[in-house]
């Protein structure tokens, strides 16, 4: 019933045999804050050892960021957009030439596998080429038709927004700590970032190699601290904001930046859905749930919580999953055919044990998993499968966001469309069909869909819009909509010879009758 394993802490990497701490000492000291603040610890989740420290920022480092960051953003505003995008290309190179100390810390940090790890990385250098190779077809001017043929010359322009606020995760702390911002600097905003309190050190490393690549000092700052306190007082200074996070929080957010009418575009929480068709390929479902449900450890917004598979395959799928799940590598360090790292934090490793404890008390059966994994280390856990899950469990509902997953089988097609459905949530589902995938992806309410791929079909597809539907979120990342959100469209019309009103003594009325024929014929034109 267990999925195989690595061998213990004793034998797993320590943080500080490749310099960790060394690293965020010198990285702590890029956090925007006032001499002499207080220090918070930041620990690894595979072995709980100490990394590190950065220092508690206050309000007053909040608004010293922002009004600093607005005066560098007035200057890179005026630089030509292809300097910009030269910046945004070395650090791409950056990024790559130091991978390895980039993933190191990414998984000192995050507890993640080192593919996983690896995912982030590349993601951030897809995210980057993208933006740089495409930011000047969708910013530049566009001319649209003006009130009057050849009397009315309209241009639309994109205007940077401002300063850009991001509050990013600990799930992903690279990829959702910097790929946000690369658009939003390319579109000549500033940014300030507040990263989750327990992953500082990746989005630092990020700032480091953004300046190395030659972005101006003040432009991209990072104020590390408590999140409640940190997030509202940016939100209260910047002018738009992105956000990723829980679905509860994600409101409270948006309601403060209603309050001041800024922007606000938000992923937020999930209970992705999978649907197993009738004439799916077994083998390839059963693979494709393993990188689906246990990628992260489960921890990501996109990952499936829920496989609804047809009566006619649900046994040999059951049994198949199963087989490859047990198959996982679970463990600890840098190895790279290690499957599964650890999870986070003893908050989620509580809430991923509560949920399978309630789950099997009231009835499901427990077909691989369901054990923390403390000869591993502290926050281990295995991948979990279970059936006979019911709508009183909190497995059910809730958003687990951990390596667990409900197995359910249905009577047909549209019994798996309407399950799938059947959640407050729409970020992101998959469908796995040989014939039949597009057109039931359609039918589902989720913001991406993936045929005959978990998540990162739809992820990876940087020309074109990721978010969520109803309470998992609002706004779109990537394409066009990713850099687009980041400006203030504005128009602007040059009127010639006549202008738009009724010109010098005519009456109105005739001028109304005019009007009226002109409108008639020009209606006819698309």
């Amino acid at each position: 019933m267990t999925s195989r394993t690595e061998p213990g802490p004793a034998s797993a990497v320590k943080s500080n045999e490749r310099g960790i701490p060394a690293a965020a000492v010198r990285l702590s000291a890029l956090v925007s804050a006032a001499p002499g603040r207080p220090t918070q610890p930041s620990h690894a989740p595979f072995d709980g050892s100490l990394l590190g420290g950065v220092p508690v920022c206050t309000t007053d480092d909040v608004d010293a960021a922002v009004v600093s960051a607005r005066t560098a953003q007035r200057m890179w505003a005026a630089v030509p957009l292809n300097e910009r995008r030269a910046v945004i290309r070395r650090f791409r190179g950056l990024l790559l030439q130091r991978e390895t100390e980039v993933l190191d810390m990414v998984q000192a940090e995050s507890g993640k596998s080192r593919l996983s790890a690896f995912e982030e990385l590349a993601d951030v250098a897809l995210t980057a080429s993208y933006y740089a190779r495409t930011a000047a077809r969708y910013l530049r001017p566009a001319r649209r038709r003006g009130a009057a043929p050849l009397l009315t010359s309209t241009v639309e322009y994109r205007l940077p927004k401002g300063v850009v606020g991001i509050i990013s995760p600990w799930n992903y702390p690279l990829t959702l700590a910097v790929s946000d911002a690369l658009p939003a600097l390319l579109a000549g905003n500033a940014v300030v970032v507040k990263p989750d309190s327990q992953t500082p050190f990746t989005a630092l490393v990020t700032l480091e190699l953004l300046r190395e690549a030659g972005l101006p000092h003040d432009l991209f700052q990072i104020v590390t601290g408590p999140g409640p306190l940190l997030g509202s007082a940016i939100i209260e200074r910047v002018d738009f904001l992105m956000f990723t996070g829980s679905s509860a929080t994600g409101k409270l957010v948006a309601t403060q930046c209603a309050g001041r009418l800024i922007g606000f575009s938000a992923e937020l929480g999930g209970k992705n859905p999978m649907l197993v068709l009738a004439d799916a390929d077994i083998a390839k479902a059963a693979r494709g749930a393993v990188h689906a449900c246990f990628s992260n450890s489960g921890q990501l917004c996109v990952s499936i919580e829920r496989i609804y598979v047809h009566r006619d395959i649900f046994e040999p799928f059951l049994a198949a999953f199963t087989a490859e799940t047990r198959r996982v590598r679970l463990g600890p360090g840098r190895d790279w055919d290690i499957g599964m790292g650890s999870l986070i934090s003893t908050k989620q490793l509580e809430t991923v044990t509560a949920h399978v404890q309630d789950a099997v008390a009231k009835g499901a059966r427990l077909v691989a998993g369901g054990r923390g994994r403390p000869d591993l280390g502290p926050l281990f856990y295995e991948p979990t499968i279970l059936t006979g899950v019911t709508d009183e469990m909190l497995l059910a509902r809730e958003e687990t966001f951990g390596p667990v997953v409900a197995v359910y089988r249905v009577e047909d097609d549209a019994e798996a469309v309407a399950l799938a459905n059947d959640s407050e949530y729409g970020l992101n589902a998959s469908v796995w069909s040989a014939r039949h995938g597009a057109s039931t992806g359609r039918r589902l309410l989720a913001g991406t869909v993936n045929v005959n791929d978990g998540y990162a079909a739809t992820w990876a597809s940087h020309d074109a819009p990721i978010g969520g539907m109803k309470e998992s979120g609002t706004g779109r990342r990537h394409g066009r909509e990713g850099i687009l959100k980041y400006t203030e469209a504005q128009t602007v019309s040059l009127q010639r010879l006549l202008p738009v009103g009724p010109p010098p003594g005519m009456k109105n009325e005739k001028y109304a009758r005019i009007m009226k024929a002109a409108v008639k014929v020009m209606g006819r034109f698309p």
